[in-house]
């Protein structure tokens, strides 16, 4: 694991951010992270260090710090319904932060995002090249295949615009989005003949990442899918050669009596 330095910038428009990178004065990949909906909180920031122990630069911005009420948003009593338009312009402040890190190489970028802000990698992939989007418990339920003000293109599009490798992470105990979510988020990167693993792990709960959140969080889970969001990462980053084969993959752990009805939240 590299040493780290960590510290915070504001981006174009008053986006506060937070940054995580090696000890190093080596140029390395970037990932733009996406905090879950409870906005830049710890957890977000820890993710964002483990990014840089594991030898990425980070950035987290705080894509929710428009909402008048923080402390609410924080604890969860309060949402941001961010609109794919202002996601998109935040991402891109991000990116533009990093230009005089040193470390950053911003030739190759993969976004990550959580819940809420699942579909935003592929917002980012459909509107400029990345090296790949990934996604952890969302951008699949049924409103995320809504057109409308705030979703004004349909994911169906955005996937097919997507131009790099998506990885889908969900769990099997989710009360949110069922396996057949997942599968039709599985069908649409087919379809539009996308590189991709998509898998969901046999008994997490919706939030199985959040290690802040003990109902939820799921130890073995968490650590199995971000070996599994390593390996892929190393792939997508890794030098191209002409000819290479798409690779698509799916995985699912489900028990014998899975039934989407029965699973509930947890806190």
């Amino acid at each position: 694991m590299a040493q780290i330095k960590t510290w915070t910038t504001t981006c174009a428009g008053g986006l506060p951010a937070f940054i995580a990178a090696p000890d190093t004065a080596q140029k390395v990949p970037v990932i733009v992270l996406l905090h879950e909906r409870y906005g830049l909180v710890p957890h977000t920031m820890d993710l964002a260090c483990r990014h840089a122990r594991e030898g990425y630069v980070c950035i987290a911005a705080d894509y929710f710090f428009r909402h008048p009420d923080q402390d609410a948003l924080h604890r969860g009593d309060a949402g941001y319904d961010m609109t794919d338009a202002e996601s998109l312009d935040y991402m891109e402040a991000a990116i533009a932060a990093l230009v005089d890190t040193q470390q950053a190489d911003l030739t190759r970028i993969a976004a990550m995002g959580v819940c809420q802000t699942g579909r935003h990698p592929i917002v980012l992939a459909a509107h400029r090249k990345i090296s790949a989007a990934l996604v952890w418990y969302g951008a699949a339920q049924d409103r995320e295949w809504q057109v409308n003000a705030r979703f004004p293109v349909g994911l169906d599009t955005l996937i097919e615009r997507a131009d790099c490798p998506v990885l889908g992470l969900y769990g099997e105990g989710d009360h949110i989005i069922s396996i057949e979510h997942v599968r039709r988020f599985r069908s649409a990167l087919e379809r539009t003949n996308k590189a991709f693993h998509v898998e969901m792990f046999g008994g997490a709960p919706h939030g199985w990442l959040n290690d802040t959140m003990p109902g939820r969080y799921r130890r073995e889970q968490a650590e199995a899918a971000w070996r599994t969001q390593r390996e892929f990462l190393a792939r997508a980053f890794a030098t191209k050669s002409e000819g290479d084969f798409i690779q698509q993959s799916f995985k699912a752990s489900l028990s014998p009596n899975y039934d989407f009805t029965k699973n509930v939240r947890y806190e």
